[in-house]
């Protein structure tokens, strides 16, 4: 059974582009051997990531993400079997939405700015099907 989950963070800490570069280089090798793939926005200290595989291997890595010192305020946004996965690209891709139109954060969201905390879940899911059909997720593989 294949899940999909979304979920909004902040990060704590001064080494914020360290621990991004951490947790990429983690996803890309531990990942494939998982079966997980997915992708991460982030942006002035917001995450906001989406995780596709096995309904096990989702909820162990979430488990380990909602206990991560390096972020807090872990929401979860989206939760939902799925038939086939949206985002089978990437082993994680990523963007950094300080770097994309505001014109797209607003299409979605009342400030130009990610806030996925105060966004819904579906709309969430369309910003980063928006990124994507904008090419702006990079690290595919």
């Amino acid at each position: 059974m294949l899940i999909r989950l979304l979920y909004a963070s902040r990060a704590i800490g001064e080494n914020q582009c360290g621990d991004l570069n951490d947790i990429m280089q983690q996803s890309h090798v531990h990942n494939p051997h998982k079966g997980i793939t997915g992708i991460l926005c982030h942006s002035e200290g917001v995450y906001m990531q989406v995780l596709e595989g096995g309904r096990d291997p989702i909820n162990r890595l979430y488990a380990k993400i909602i206990a991560d010192p390096r972020h807090t305020d872990v929401v979860l946004l989206h939760y939902e079997e799925i038939n086939e996965r949206r985002y089978a690209g990437w082993t994680m891709g990523q963007v950094n939405l300080a770097k994309v139109n505001v014109a797209i954060l607003l299409r979605f969201s009342d400030l130009p700015a990610l806030n996925p905390h105060a966004m819904s879940g579906k709309h969430s899911l369309a910003l980063i099907d928006d990124l994507i059909a904008n090419a702006a997720i990079i690290g595919r593989k």
